[in-house]
């Protein structure tokens, strides 16, 4: 996983387009041609988003085995590896929830002013120290 060309956060493009956008930054490809990997990508974007299990067929089918959790006791401390997607729970701040992932020690934010600006045309990529939720479910490598 280390030859890949990650530079800077990978702006979603649509209101459900987080999870796009976060393997679009592990795959270190952009957004629009790593929409095209999803089935029906183009239409979830706009009304639903992507379930985990959708993510992982996408991750491994480019890159090496992915897994998805319920982020329990166990599996807590995992999230903070390098190349992880959480999903932080749906609640008044995230009303759909929001995918975001890891990398050197940041969470990568797809859409990171949302609460100041929920108008997609004005979304910003960025970075943040911690997570702005509960994460829920955790998309990581797998290990051997």
């Amino acid at each position: 996983m280390e030859n890949r060309n990650i530079s800077k956060p990978v702006l979603q493009k649509h209101p459900f387009g987080c999870g796009v956008a976060c393997v679009a930054f592990i795959l270190g490809r952009n957004y629009s041609a790593t929409l095209k990997l999803f089935r029906d990508g183009k239409c979830k974007v706009k009304n639903r988003g992507f379930y985990c299990k959708e993510i992982v067929e996408v991750l491994n089918k480019k890159e090496a085995e992915f897994e998805y959790k319920y982020i329990k006791d166990g599996v807590r401390r995992k999230i903070y590896q390098d190349y992880s997607i959480v999903f932080v729970k749906r609640s008044k701040k995230y009303p759909v929830g929001h995918y975001l992932c890891r990398y050197k020690n940041i969470w990568i934010d797809p859409w990171i002013n949302f609460q100041k600006n929920q108008n997609i045309k004005e979304a910003e990529a960025g970075s943040r120290k911690r997570l702005p939720g509960k994460a829920v479910y955790v998309i990581l490598p797998k290990t051997k």
